[in-house]
């Protein structure tokens, strides 16, 4: 997989002249070398339904007159870009109008996307129907008749749908379609023989060819339907509404998981089909450092003019990115990630737990909240699930409302045996019935505070805050002492806010009365009674932010990095085995917030940024110096078996490389 791919979206309506009639082998070579692209994206089929090539599968687009698909491919070749190809295997408009029974249907007998054909835009089909067939036909012509790099199948996924087709299947299993569980069920399984048929029908003429099946977001805990492809490519557009946190969370999933990745981010202002808008170059820098800290390579996205004139403005913006990744790649491929704590992600927990499923698609702010927090705090972490390998870890942490059912109370008893510590937060520990305790974390459970909100009065300094009882907005639970230690104990208003007893403009003071513990150490690692995570993903109240890391203080005394890089930089420790190095990544950029899109334009730099390592291998340290630049960087051993040095400047992001003796 290459490290410098543009995705480059062609979706054309039937209603516009002169399809590709701009195009020009040449300016499109050279746009590629211009945005130092190394692999693009081309399409044989868009959302609208039709071909961009000669086709018995399908149609070619009726304002196009040559093989657009083929010039692309050749043209990139001939300069060394690889070619995957693109299919709009969920939306093809031109067959939903005219076989409109074969798109997914609610059950008020709605389409997906949007609602009906009287309202703009695409409907999406269900892969159990006899589009499938076609679906493949399409697919066999492409890599029989093009030299593709790869296959891109968008809109897919694991679809409730109650179409006839679906309905039939159900009842003829014996399946009552009114059962949300038994439809679920049969999207996932429809989804899952839509995979094998793609793969079967692939390797009939190019055995292990890529393929990637886009659904918008991997299913944390779904390793089933993630392992479906030969690759990830993390879709994740800052400005399109996934925002500046999203990626970490998606990459922090998928690097452990051992496939090779991308970040997918795009050069609009906003998202796909969003034709004249540009990012500033800072932001694009950003977000392709972003994918190398998380040990991914890049995609940008763009969209090609009807005309198939690529724009300049678009590859200029692009290169300036992409030149100082292609500086970087030598010390970016073959890396694993290096990390003290996982978080047991509430997504996958929900997943694994007996009876779990029920809430797929519940609200879950915890697992961002968690990436969010250990970010700002510069630890380094993984996002995992109950089939990770935690024995590398020091510290597990259970996010607001992990149940623990049996056999995760085996595993993390395994984990504590071992030296390792929890920190759970809210609900995170109790058995799957929400009554008790199914972890030993030094309390018993009392019940959910009817308080709210209510207050936590820490018996530490919390960070940059002095001791004081800071308002918990979020549902709290009741816990008294079972063998743990108080770090800080519960306060409850006078009453709650009613029409007959309310106080001042939103809630009412503390009582300044001790209502039992809050935040309690064990022999196996701290309990905190509030969702702290979802809470502060929610608002960003400071006080939750130090309760995890004075937490985590406690429970990792000795991390393998710290530094004093500012709250939003980020920091990764990448692990390149076969140069023994270690890659230590430092990125800073602020975005902000202008009206409904979050953008970064300015790049303030930093200096004298100072680091401290405790490598886990502990091997001696040879040299350190700053990539690309190989400067020699300075750095002092200490008796700990760590090292200390000081990154005098940061633009953006910086590379500070670790060889080993």
């Amino acid at each position: 997989m290459r490290f410098r791919q543009v995705h480059l979206d062609f979706h054309t309506s039937e209603a516009i002249p002169g399809i590709g009639q701009d195009f020009s082998k040449a300016q499109f070579q050279s746009m590629l070398r211009a945005g130092h692209v190394d692999s693009v994206t081309v399409f044989s089929k868009c959302h609208h339904g039709w071909a961009y090539h000669p086709s018995e599968a399908n149609e070619i687009h009726p304002q196009l007159d040559f093989d657009l698909l083929g010039e692309m491919i050749e043209a990139a070749h001939e300069i060394g870009v690889k070619t995957p190809v693109y299919l709009s295997a969920g939306l093809d408009e031109k067959l939903a109008r005219r076989h409109p029974e074969w798109l997914i249907r609610d059950a008020e007998d709605r389409t997906r996307w949007v609602k009906d054909f009287m309202t703009p835009g695409y409907h999406e089909f269900c892969l159990g129907t006899p589009y499938l067939d076609i679906l493949l036909a399409q697919i066999h012509e492409v890599v029989s008749r093009y030299d593709a790099d790869g296959i891109f199948l968008d809109i897919v996924g694991a679809r409730k749908c109650r179409c006839q087709y679906c309905v039939a299947a159900l009842r003829a299993d014996g399946k009552d379609p009114r059962d949300e569980a038994a439809v679920v069920a049969l999207g996932e399984q429809t989804y899952l023989n839509y995979a094998r048929r793609v793969r079967k029908t692939i390797d009939a003429v190019k055995p292990g060819l890529p393929v990637y099946h886009n659904n918008g977001h991997q299913q944390r805990g779904r390793r089933d339907l993630v392992h479906v492809n030969t690759h990830l490519e993390l879709e994740s557009l800052p400005t399109g509404g996934w925002g500046y946190d999203h990626f970490p969370l998606s990459a922090r999933y998928a690097q452990p998981l051992g496939l090779e990745f991308l970040g997918m981010t795009g050069k609009f202002h906003t998202s796909w089909g969003e034709f004249g808008g540009y990012k500033h170059p800072n932001a694009l820098r950003y977000e392709a450092a972003l994918s190398l800290a998380h040990g991914a390579k890049c995609s940008i996205g763009d969209q090609l003019h009807p005309s198939g004139l690529m724009d300049e403005a678009t590859y200029a913006l692009i290169g300036a990115a992409y030149a100082e990744v292609e500086a970087k790649e030598p010390w970016c491929s073959g890396v694993a990630s290096v990390a003290d704590i996982a978080v047991l992600s509430l997504e996958a927990a929900r997943e694994a737990c007996p009876g779990g499923q029920a809430l797929k698609g519940a609200r879950n702010l915890a697992d961002a909240g968690a990436v969010r927090i250990l970010t700002e705090g510069h630890y380094l972490y993984d996002i995992v699930d109950v089939d990770s390998d935690w024995s590398a870890y020091k510290v597990l942490v259970l996010p607001d409302e992990v149940p623990v059912w049996p056999e995760l109370a085996a595993a993390i008893a395994a984990f504590t045996a071992r030296g390792g510590k929890v920190l759970a937060t809210g609900r995170s520990g109790l058995n799957p019935a929400g009554d008790a305790f199914a972890l030993d974390l030094g309390v018993s459970w009392l019940g959910t505070n009817t308080y709210r909100p209510s207050y936590f009065r820490p018996h530490f300094t919390p960070g940059a805050l002095q001791p004081a009882s800071f308002v918990m907005y979020g549902e709290g639970q009741l816990v008294e002492l079972n063998g743990g230690d108080s770090l800080g104990h519960l306060e409850n208003p006078y009453f709650n806010r009613d029409v007959f007893t309310f106080c001042s403009h939103q809630h009412t003071p503390g009582a300044r009365e001790d209502n039992g513990p809050a935040m309690v150490e064990s022999g196996s690692g701290i309990y905190i009674a509030w969702d702290v995570f979802s809470e502060y993903a929610d608002g960003g109240h400071l006080i939750l932010k130090e309760m995890v890391l004075h937490a985590l203080s406690r429970l990792l005394p000795q991390p393998v990095l710290s530094t004093s890089l500012p709250a939003r930089g980020i920091t990764t420790l990448q692990y390149q085995q076969a140069e023994r190095r270690y890659v230590h990544h430092l990125l800073y950029a602020a975005p902000a917030l202008k009206g409904r899109i979050e953008v970064i334009e300015d790049i303030v730099p930093l200096h004298d940024v100072s680091v401290r390592l405790r490598l886990p291998s502990g091997e001696a340290v040879k040299r350190v110096y700053l990539a690309p630049a190989m400067t020699e960087l300075p750095f002092a051993a200490d008796m700990d078996g760590g090292i200390s040095y000081t990154v005098p400047y940061i633009e953006n992001h910086q590379l500070v490389v670790i060889e080993l003796a």
